[in-house]
């Protein structure tokens, strides 16, 4: 049944809902409650970005080469996210902060600066290592792992149903 739901637009539709859902949510953070983002969440930011835009060509058109696409665009965009949301953390619980520091501008490649041509998403103004905001005892970043793990594991399940469901066909 989980191999056959990402035939369904449906399914697509979700992914990418709910990765526009934390996008605003982000937003809503800085913007709204003035938290400045630092590099770590730009990144975090642009995987959660990734992930949405994985379940665009689903959604256009879906069929085996659309959902290739965007499992590879999925798979990239969640590992990378939760690797980055780790690191972030242990910059945000290093014993000594001076060794734990991260850049100022996003490294984003020269063909896609992203932080100057869309700087209201991609500009980071903030500290890494600050915890400004906490829900049940977790910061940000914390809950991104937890975010990133469930995508995370929704792309492997969802990735050896389909592999076990060709395997018996």
């Amino acid at each position: 049944m989980l191999a056959k739901l990402v035939e369904k637009k449906a399914a697509w539709a979700l992914l990418f809902g709910s990765c526009l859902s934390l996008e605003l949510a982000a937003l809503y953070f800085q913007y709204g409650m003035q938290l400045a983002p630092c590099i770590m969440c730009i990144y975090q930011r642009t995987a959660v970005i990734g992930i949405m835009f994985s379940a665009i060509p689903p959604l256009i058109y879906n069929i085996m080469v659309t959902r290739f696409i965007a499992y590879i665009t999925w798979g990239v965009s969640t590992i990378w996210g939760l690797i980055i949301a780790i690191e972030h953390v242990d910059i945000q619980t290093a014993v000594n902060p001076f060794f734990a520091s991260c850049e100022f501008v996003p490294n984003f490649p020269s063909w896609a600066p992203l932080h100057e041509w869309l700087p209201a998403i991609f500009e980071a103004s903030g500290d890494c290592g600050d915890i400004d905001w906490q829900f049940m005892d977790m910061s940000m970043p914390q809950w991104m792992i937890v975010v990133f793990a469930i995508y995370s594991g929704i792309f492997g399940l969802v990735l050896l149903t389909r592999l076990w469901l060709k395997k018996r066909l």
